[in-house]
């Protein structure tokens, strides 16, 4: 248990026990005052409950209020960091653009191909960073984006590690409104998986959108049955022997519970499609 849950669980109970012995301290006087009968009961009661309440959120706003302050001082201290990262992060983009046109050796430019690369990844990271943090205090904020975008910028993304598998797509230009940085996880999960679990022999990944419905296919080994009602449980993997820790679909499953997707699995002889119904965050 980390140290802001348990200061949070004491803070509570102290605040708790407070009040339940200031109001039967109160009860107590009341009930002493003028007894305890049928015609009195509501009236002493319901007072109480009422003034039992108003303790208990008076003290919890006051002594909570330090532990709320620290995510909001997180959250901007991270905004902060992140956009103080782009200055040198621009500075080396800059620079490895200048060093392109005077460099013509190959091995050179792989090497600033690299060190762009890199850059990427670090401005992604702190990117992540922040939007979990922000998904964990609950203030994502939802913006208008367009589906065949997303899948573009995804399908681009693992040009390096797609190796043989052919990745097609056909999919309109649709706005949405939603979490973009979730969406965009949610695709990447599942075109990785899709490239994970792909047929050794003329690997194929189709994606297309058809009556709400976002359907991402990989020719490959079909699912057991038995596994389709686990596959999104935490840390499954259907085969150890291969990268990662089992993650991404529960991620997947997550945002799609959240923003009220509909998500369904059909398996065929040849592969598996993964179905999304994104009505919900259809604009």
């Amino acid at each position: 248990m980390n140290s802001k849950k348990r200061d949070f669980l004491i803070s509570v109970s102290v605040i708790f026990t407070f009040t339940t012995v200031i109001i039967l301290y109160i009860n107590y006087l009341l009930i002493s005052l003028f007894g305890l009968n049928q015609d009195n009961f509501i009236y002493i009661i319901i007072p109480l409950l009422f003034l039992a309440l108003i303790i208990f959120l008076s003290f919890t706003s006051s002594i909570l209020k330090p532990l709320f302050t620290s995510d909001d001082n997180l959250q901007k201290n991270l905004k902060e960091t992140i956009h103080e990262l782009n200055i040198p992060v621009s500075t080396i983009k800059m620079n490895t653009q200048l060093l392109e046109k005077n460099i013509s050796d190959e091995k050179s430019l792989k090497r600033l191909n690299r060190i762009k690369q890199a850059s990427n990844n670090l401005i992604k990271l702190y990117e992540d960073m922040e939007y979990n943090i922000k998904k964990e205090i609950d203030k994502i904020e939802k913006q208008e984006c367009y589906l065949d975008e997303i899948i573009a910028n995804s399908i681009i993304k693992f040009d390096d590690i797609k190796k043989d598998t052919i990745i097609t797509s056909s999919i309109p230009n649709i706005k949405l409104f939603t979490d973009i940085n979730g969406l965009e996880k949610t695709i990447d999960n599942l075109i990785l998986n899709a490239i994970k679990y792909n047929s050794k022999q003329k690997p194929v990944v189709d994606i297309t959108f058809e009556n709400n419905i976002l359907s991402i296919f990989n020719k490959g080994e079909k699912i057991d049955t038995k596994n389709l009602l686990i596959i999104f449980d935490r840390y499954y993997q259907s085969d150890f022997s291969s990268e990662g820790f089992g993650l991404g679909l529960n991620i997947v499953k997550e945002f799609c519970d959240k923003n009220k997707i509909i998500i369904k699995i059909d398996t065929h002889e040849n592969g598996n499609t993964f179905n999304l119904n994104i009505k919900n965050i259809l604009i």
